[in-house]
């Protein structure tokens, strides 16, 4: 009996140690570009769910007019800069904390998961009603269809953050690759095609009323399945490279700032077009360099593609040999 007493009474110690435990210290300045990310994400569910029951469809203040659903899809970028800004600020200032990472993973949670599945159920809801005077059946298939892939989406961006939380290390080296495509990716392929589907389809109504009812149908009808790629491939053990670490910091090759300026003309052209463009194309190539390297290169090197889940970079001027390495 004596055993079990000992470890019974060094079990109460430590739950009693461990109850007085409290949090002392936090980064300010860190924390409230986090919790600014959070009220962001917060703003742009407000915003959507007022594109949906607002007698106007425009949100006015002075002389800004923007549609709701694009004010939502906003929001959400500007959660996606503090994101970038609270992480960056903390490690800068050797000021990483657990209550950091959870606090970004909650507001996260918020922005990237639940707001941007909100905006996309709303803007599925649109198009779903066309249905209730064809085929009330179908139309009660399709909105259960919306609701289930919204659901999906945000499960799996909460299982994406979590596991990022659980697997991430705090220094800056752990940053130039993620496992897995990143909940504010996820969420930009999303709000990004929302955005264009407010601003520019008008545009292209007014002038070609075929190319307006091609490109409207093409956006809603891909929305449910964009979610689900997107969900999985946010739980996904695809590598994705990290833009500002790898392509922005420090010297780089003189074709990096061709595509740079390329870029930049996009944006310039048509910013609403350029925001498709530079979130799909992310998300699509972290699978095509694994299909690549999984697919395509493992006839070339199987014994050094086979049982490896994911893949590294390839920096450009690595030899064969070195390219295996990274396999």
């Amino acid at each position: 009996m004596m055993p079990k007493f000992r470890s019974s009474l060094a079990r109460e110690n430590l739950l009693r140690r461990v109850r007085r435990q409290r949090l002392k210290y936090i980064t300010i300045l860190p924390s409230l570009i986090t919790i600014l990310n959070g009220v962001c994400g917060f703003a742009a569910i407000v915003f959507a769910s007022k594109g949906v029951t607002a007698g106007e469809t425009q949100f006015s203040y002075h002389r800004l007019q923007v549609p709701y659903f694009a004010m939502a899809g906003y929001m959400i970028l500007l959660a996606m800069v503090a994101d970038v800004l609270d992480g960056r600020l903390a490690r800068m200032s050797k000021s990483t904390s657990s209550f950091g990472g959870q606090l970004d993973s909650l507001c996260d949670v918020i922005s990237f998961g639940v707001a941007p599945a909100f905006l996309a159920l709303n803007l599925m809801q649109h198009k779903i009603d066309e249905f209730s005077a064809i085929n009330p059946l179908l139309e009660s298939f399709l909105v259960r269809f919306a609701w289930l892939t919204a659901a999906i989406y945000i499960s799996c961006a909460a299982i994406r953050l979590a596991r990022f939380n659980v697997e991430n290390e705090e220094d800056e080296s752990a940053h130039m690759s993620f496992m897995g495509l990143p909940s504010p990716a996820a969420a930009g392929v999303i709000v990004s095609l929302a955005i264009f589907h407010q601003e520019t389809l008008p545009d292209i109504a007014v002038k070609s009323h075929t190319a307006y009812v091609i490109f409207e149908n093409a956006i809603s009808y891909s929305l449910p399945f964009l979610l689900l790629a997107t969900a999985t491939l946010m739980v996904s053990r695809v590598r994705y490279s990290h833009l500002l670490n790898q392509y922005l910091r420090g010297k780089k090759p003189f074709d990096y700032l061709i595509r740079a300026l390329l870029l930049l003309g996009v944006i310039i052209w048509s910013r609403q077009a350029a925001l498709v463009l530079i979130f799909c194309v992310f998300a699509a190539s972290g699978l095509v360099k694994w299909f690549y390297y999984r697919v395509v290169r493992r006839k070339s090197y199987p014994a050094l593609a086979e049982g490896m889940p994911s893949l590294t970079p390839i920096k450009s001027g690595q030899s064969d040999a070195d390219i295996g390495n990274n396999i």
